[in-house]
């Protein structure tokens, strides 16, 4: 049998016909880059998430890095983040010349640490931004966070690019803070068909901004005070953005229906000593949609092995993400080491993602399942390394 670790074809083909319309009206009009299709997608981001502003752009990425641009972020400041997370969370702070200060991140959720933040905090001058990322669709320690923030008088702002969807008691990903971004790259939980992305922000006067920068600073037309770029969306990303948003709870709700099969099957096999399951910090808040599983991410010592057997199963699995931030050659300028960052290194060697998405099958995921099982159980486990 084969399992991919996603398949977007089974998402596509129910929605096929009133997608294509979609796109063929787009093109019919003409209207290209931002027009009606991005003011609507905009405006049903804005109530979805309960954000006060929702500003479209052209990936996740430039989210972020438009957002920073517009609160003046650069050379003299810092910022505050996890080593442990896509490259864009710390790419663009170094593209404006400001600079990166990692803190380590919590071994059970791998979001960022709130008592490493409060060192960092201590530690660092000229602080200017705190960001922490909502990491595989489970929202971050945001009271603690917050808390933080207000006491050292500096601001946050949310890296929800996989957290469309997810709520914390504070609020939604991306919405609880200042100000946050998504992404809508294909493989999110809410994808386009290639990249775009949204910011938000509580404040205006900072809505206003970021839309003039999204379009090289122009305002008026022709007209430039600020220095911005060509952040603007797509009319026809956000053309299948608009027909897929009114789905994505129920994407959701698929996607947790899944994680829970999971964990009745490794319970099943008596593998729970074995593997670090996803761990639900907020499922005792009654929100429903309190992980939206972006990604299903088990920890174990024998990562490597267990990939290799599973791919020789046909079953896909993914590594998020195999050389922490901090090691990156690229920012080997900053000065951090190895065993700087203890969590962030042992999650790069022990997390796995597994396959996770609504259209799964029962008879696939028994396949991973079984298929996980039948590596433990074919060794010996004597010497096995229980999974913290």
């Amino acid at each position: 049998m084969r399992v991919p670790l996603l398949d977007l074809k089974l998402q596509y083909a129910p929605l096929k016909a009133e997608i294509l319309a979609a796109i063929e009206q787009v093109a019919d009009s003409q209207q290209l880059v931002l027009g009606p299709q991005v003011d609507a997608l905009e405006a049903a981001i804005a109530a979805y998430t309960g954000a006060g502003h929702a500003i479209g752009v052209s990936s996740g990425t430039d989210a972020q890095l438009v957002l920073l641009m517009a609160l003046g972020i650069g050379p003299g400041d810092a910022v505050i983040t996890s080593p442990y997370t896509f490259f864009a969370t710390a790419g663009c702070v170094e593209r404006l010349g400001a600079r990166i200060v990692f803190a380590d991140i919590d071994p059970l959720t791998f979001n960022l640490c709130p008592a490493a933040l409060k060192i960092a905090l201590s530690q660092t001058p000229n602080v200017k931004a705190i960001i922490p990322v909502h990491l595989f669709g489970c929202c971050a320690d945001m009271n603690a966070i917050q808390a933080l923030a207000a006491q050292y008088d500096v601001p946050v702002l949310e890296d929800a690019a996989q957290a469309l969807g997810c709520a914390h008691p504070l609020g939604s990903a991306g919405a609880i803070a200042q100000a946050g971004w998504y992404s809508f790259y294909p493989t999110k939980n809410l994808g386009a068909f290639g990249d775009a992305g949204m910011v938000t922000c509580k404040d205006p006067e900072l809505a206003a901004k970021i839309r003039q920068l999204r379009n090289h600073g122009m305002e008026p037309r022709y007209y430039h005070n600020a220095v911005g770029g060509n952040f603007r969306l797509d009319a026809i990303q956000a053309a299948v953005l608009n027909l897929k948003l009114p789905h994505l709870d129920a994407w959701g709700q698929g996607r947790r229906e899944r994680a829970a099969q999971y964990r009745r099957g490794f319970t099943a096999e008596g593998l729970n000593g074995l593997l670090g399951l996803p761990t639900e910090p907020w499922a005792q808040s009654g929100i429903p949609n309190h992980h939206i599983y972006n990604q299903f991410i088990i920890r174990t010592s024998r990562r490597d092995a267990l990939k290799s057997f599973l791919t020789a199963a046909e079953i896909g699995t993914e590594i998020y993400y195999p050389l922490p931030l901090h090691l990156q050659e690229c920012f080997k300028h900053l000065g951090y080491h190895a065993g700087d960052f203890p969590e962030a290194e042992r999650a790069s060697q022990e997390t796995l993602a597994l396959p996770i998405f609504p259209e799964l099958r029962d008879d696939q995921q028994a396949y991973v399942v079984n298929k996980i099982s039948e590596f433990y159980k074919s060794g010996d486990l004597a010497g096995e390394n229980r999974a913290q």
